[in-house]
């Protein structure tokens, strides 16, 4: 993965735990209803770009880039606040999403395969 410079506020930076790729675990939640609709993966400058810019960032692990949500799709999501949880080594988006949030055209990617509902 290449390792733009970042101007990522330091504490923060410091306080990330990622995985051995040097990325986090980025949960995207609908600000409003609470629905969880994807989770992608953040290093510091995916996060970076997403806290500066006010759209999320990530880094496709597939495609070895970052990547704007809805840069080809249209289907935006407008960050309406970020949090590092307790241990540093998650992050909650807040946004709101424009359009389905999975790359099936679904709302969400979590509404498929339910294995517990009750």
């Amino acid at each position: 993965m290449s390792s733009p410079s970042t101007s990522l506020d330091p504490a923060i930076a410091a306080r990330l735990k990622r995985n051995p790729d040097g990325l986090v675990p980025a949960i995207a939640q609908q600000y409003d209803t609470g629905e969880v609709l994807m989770l992608g993966w953040m290093d510091a400058e995916a996060l970076h770009r997403t806290l500066t810019t006010g759209r999320c960032t990530y880094w496709s692990r597939s495609r070895r880039e970052y990547w704007a949500k809805g840069d080809t799709s249209g289907h935006v999501q407008h960050v309406r606040s970020v949090a590092l949880d307790c241990d540093g080594d998650t992050l909650l988006v807040r946004v709101d999403q424009v359009g389905p949030a999975c790359h099936t055209g679904t709302r969400t990617c979590f509404d498929e395969d339910v294995l517990l509902e009750g």
